[in-house]
């Protein structure tokens, strides 16, 4: 066996041996095709090297070719404009020259002009002392005079210029505000209401009236101790009146008396279930009427509590007429406005309808009801520009946008159109009176008359006083009088009429 043994290691030698020389033959072989790559990368490189060379070559002179060029032009401009400067400089020496000789005719103008204002004030002064001789007036007096006759000029040409600004915004301005107000007013024609402070419930017999008083007047008592009006059982047939200045008190007496007498059962007990009842149908129909109002004009997000005092505006009144009318009528007529103006009609419409909100609220709130609607407006959440627009409504803040100055258009015209308001005949009188005393208070003016309700005035001046030019700052002057001296809806019209007659008899 030893024999197989040196055989076996015998191969493994040659093989080893064997594989060397292989492995020898083929690492020559690779570091030749090393060597071999290695000679072409150095012989690209220097190709590579070279043309980079000769590029970088054609580069340099290039860019020096087109510096050469940038130079010379360069020369070629400070040339020229070294030639101009040269030619300006030339120019100057030549003005100076002017200007000294210039000087020099001056200076002898000038003492030609001190001579000429020395002789002219010599003359003036002559002048003056043979005037005042001539006049019989004295310096100041005439000074004096002079100034009042400049002053009467400069209030001439004012009235002129006032006239002419006038007429030229009225023709700008007239075609246009009568359109919108006229198209609004036409688009909505409201309802005239009128609220008392009594309400008649009808009776089935005069039986009933000894009932509802009851035995030594208890059921009375106790119907007017719970509703707070007043009972008034007299000799009118089949009917009981419900007196009280407060309409929602009237109201829920009216639907509990109504009741009383349909179920035929009336008592202490039965008349306090009863008013009760009638109370919280009371608040059912004052929202319900806040929600309508609010459908109507088409707007939506406004908190639950502003509903419920837009719809308890339908039991308040104002020179007699109905608040939730009045808001209903100014929220119309301000989104129409605002349409015809190319405006967003919703927040006029909301402005509207919010605008009196304030005179829902109890009597001890303290405040004018413009200011307590605004701040009524913000604790609810309402923008800043319907608060703005609610506080500004009756002139107590000044308006500051667009929509409060429409919002005052609107109110004034709902208040101010015929019908809309009572007023008694001794505020009519008095208020017409003060007009005309505020007219005939201005110098010049001969009469004045108060027409149409108030809401025109016309004021006869006296011709020899006052002329055209001043005619028409008179009524300016009036007009600014009235503003600010008088509170009334709408707008006055001040009519100056000037008129020179002449009369001859014929014998």
């Amino acid at each position: 066996m030893w024999w197989l043994i040196v055989g076996g290691i015998l191969a493994i030698l040659l093989g080893y041996w064997l594989g060397r020389a292989h492995l020898a033959r083929q690492l020559a072989r690779e570091e030749r095709r090393a060597a071999e790559i290695i000679a072409a990368a150095r012989e690209e490189a220097e190709h590579l090297r070279q043309e980079a060379l000769l590029k970088g070559q054609e580069e340099l002179q290039r860019r020096h070719a087109e510096l050469e060029s940038e130079l010379k032009r360069r020369e070629e401009k400070l040339e020229l404009l070294e030639a101009r400067v040269l030619k300006r400089e030339e120019r100057l020496e030549e003005k100076g020259d002017q200007l000294e000789r210039l000087e020099g005719t001056l200076k002898e103008e000038m003492g030609r002009v001190a001579g000429l204002a020395e002789r002219g004030e010599q003359l003036l002064a002559e002048e003056q002392e043979s005037l005042e001789r001539i006049a019989g007036l004295s310096r100041e007096e005439a000074r004096e005079e002079l100034l009042h006759l400049l002053e009467s000029e400069a209030e001439r040409l004012f009235a002129k210029h006032l006239r002419r600004r006038r007429e030229q915004l009225e023709a700008k301005a007239e075609q246009e505000a009568r359109k919108i107000i006229a198209t609004a007013i036409q688009r909505y024609a409201a309802e005239e209401i009128e609220e008392t402070t009594v309400s008649s419930v009808p009776l089935p017999n005069d039986g009933y009236k000894g009932r509802i008083i009851g035995r030594e007047g208890r059921n009375i008592r106790t119907f007017e101790a719970l509703t707070g009006v007043e009972v008034l059982v007299d000799d009118t047939p089949d009917t009981v009146v419900l007196s009280s200045f407060n309409p929602i008190r009237r109201e829920i007496a009216r639907l509990a008396m109504e009741k009383l007498i349909e179920d035929g059962r009336i008592h202490p007990a039965h008349i306090k279930k009863q008013v009760e009842r009638a109370g919280q149908r009371m608040i059912e129909h004052i929202r319900e009427l806040g929600q309508k109002a609010i459908f109507e004009l088409g707007i939506d997000n406004i908190h639950p509590e502003l509903v419920m005092l837009i719809g308890r505006l339908n039991y308040r009144t104002s020179y007699g007429q109905n608040q939730l009318q009045h808001s209903l009528e100014v929220a119309h007529i301000a989104g129409m406005i605002a349409a015809e103006l190319g405006l967003d009609p919703k927040p006029a419409k909301r402005a509207g309808i919010l605008h009196d909100i304030g005179k829902a609220v109890d009597h001890k709130v303290e405040g004018s009801h413009s200011l307590i609607s605004a701040d009524l407006a913000r604790r609810y959440g309402e923008s800043e520009a319907i608060i703005h627009a609610i506080a500004a409504h009756n002139g107590e803040v000044e308006p500051q946008t667009v929509l409060a100055i429409l919002l005052q258009a609107a109110d004034a015209l709902s208040a101010a159109r015929p019908g809309a308001r009572q007023e008694t005949f001794e505020t009519y009188i008095q208020r017409l009176q003060e007009l005309e005393e505020i007219c005939t208070s201005f110098p010049g003016v001969e009469e004045a008359y108060a027409i149409q309700a108030g809401r025109e005035v016309r004021v006869i001046v006296k011709p020899a006083e006052v002329d055209d030019e001043l005619a028409a700052k008179l009524s300016y002057d009036i007009a600014r009088t009235i503003e600010e001296e008088m509170r009334y809806p709408g707008e006055i019209r001040v009519n100056v009429i000037r008129e020179t007659q002449f009369i001859q008899m014929a014998k």
